[in-house]
């Protein structure tokens, strides 16, 4: 199994004492989106789990818990999201030079081919324009290149729910001109440069589709083959691997106007007010009458073989 934690919140940011809590218990519980009377209960035991992946845009409340989190044995990276966008548009963050060196002592921590760096979702609008973002990036190369093994980029997804004079619609031109303009300048600090889940074939522009969850970058971080089959839950472009996630939607504070997981931040600010560390749920606690349902899970890993 591969954890995710978390494509719907920012555990590492938000929910670090929780996700110790959980993993030192051997399980967590999340509920069924679809259905809250349903809980699955996912085990998280050496045995079944092969690798987590972790999504953040600041985890520095996780850094203290490295060492606990290391005496598992199991592997694990970090999916870092960190752009330059103020707090206009992200508001519950903490100043970017701040963060910015925070992924900078994490990769000295565990190396930078555990912190991945994601320049995502671009946006375009008034005061951001092209120009803005060929400074911007330079900018963020220059400190992080040589922290991080790779950059992942996505355009901004207008989803009908995000409605801000800060946010607008990309056009295919755009993009065209955005992709070789961030090609060539990761190419000047020798950083790989990847898509995320876009429908436009950025390989003539020398941009790789991206699988966040990538079964090769993961068969190096374990040491050997898993055999992990294609995430079926996800969007048709999204290249990851199958994985299990422990998050729930409307638990995250940040504040990104631009977010597509929660519904604003008066419900986030409800949720994480029910938040427990102790609970084996992310946010409120079993009720009476609710089914709790073993989560199917399996090692993929190929232990017979080895990659090295």
């Amino acid at each position: 199994m591969i954890l995710s934690a978390s494509r719907r919140t920012d555990i590492p940011g938000h929910y670090a004492e929780w996700f110790l809590t959980r993993m030192r218990e051997g399980y967590a519980l999340t509920r069924n989106p679809m259905n809250h009377a349903q809980l699955y209960r996912v085990p998280l035991t050496p045995d079944l789990l092969d690798a987590i992946v972790f999504w953040t845009k600041d985890p520095a409340p996780m850094l203290p818990h490295l060492p606990q989190l290391d005496q598992y044995g199991i592997p694990y990276l970090f999916q870092f999201t960190l752009t330059p966008y103020g707090k206009s548009l992200e508001p519950g963050l903490r100043e970017k030079t701040a963060i910015l060196r925070t992924f900078q002592e994490l990769s000295r921590e565990i190396g930078k081919d555990r912190v991945l760096w994601r320049y995502d979702p671009i946006i375009l609008n008034d005061s951001m324009d092209i120009r803005w973002h060929r400074e911007a990036f330079t900018r963020y190369c220059d400190a992080l290149a040589a922290y991080t093994a790779r950059v992942t980029i996505s355009f901004l997804d207008l989803y009908p729910k995000l409605r801000s004079p800060l946010l607008r619609a990309i056009t295919a031109g755009e993009m065209t001109e955005l992709s070789g303009m961030l090609s060539e300048i990761a190419g000047q600090f020798d950083l790989p440069i990847y898509a995320c889940s876009e429908a436009m074939d950025l390989r003539p522009y020398g941009i790789a589709p991206a699988a966040c969850i990538d079964r090769h970058v993961l068969e190096a971080l374990c040491g050997c083959p898993l055999r992990i089959p294609r995430d079926p839950g996800q969007r048709k472009d999204c290249g990851c691997a199958a994985s299990v996630d422990i998050g729930a939607y409307d638990t995250c504070t940040n504040g990104c106007v631009y977010c597509y997981a929660n519904h604003g931040s008066a419900a986030a600010a409800r949720r994480k007010a029910q938040h427990d560390p102790a609970s084996p749920l992310l946010f409120g606690s079993v009720q009476s009458g609710e089914t709790i349902i073993p989560r199917k899970v399996q090692s993929f890993r190929e232990e017979q073989l080895t990659l090295f």
